[in-house]
């Protein structure tokens, strides 16, 4: 797993892991031009899910299901029930 800090460090990773031959597999997972399977997460989506609120950590965590590169931005909202 790559902890990525913020969405500019998820996009920047996501985009040169999948160059090249690499591939989305969703849910934040990516293959790379190797074959090598990695997980790109902004701590952000950490956060959300390990949170307090458990009803609030829910929907953060449905919210990827349909996801390839995680969107903080969207998980966000997702997870205030926007």
């Amino acid at each position: 797993m790559i902890a990525c800090g913020d969405q500019a460090e998820t996009d920047r990773l996501w985009t040169a892991l999948t160059a090249n031959g690499g591939s989305e597999l969703g849910c934040g997972w990516l293959k790379d031009r190797w074959g090598v399977i990695w997980q790109v997460t902004p701590t952000r989506l950490l956060e959300l899910v390990t949170g307090p609120d458990r009803d609030r950590a829910a929907r953060a965590l449905a919210s990827i299901g349909n996801m390839g590169k995680i969107n903080i931005a969207e998980v966000e909202r997702a997870a205030d029930g926007a």
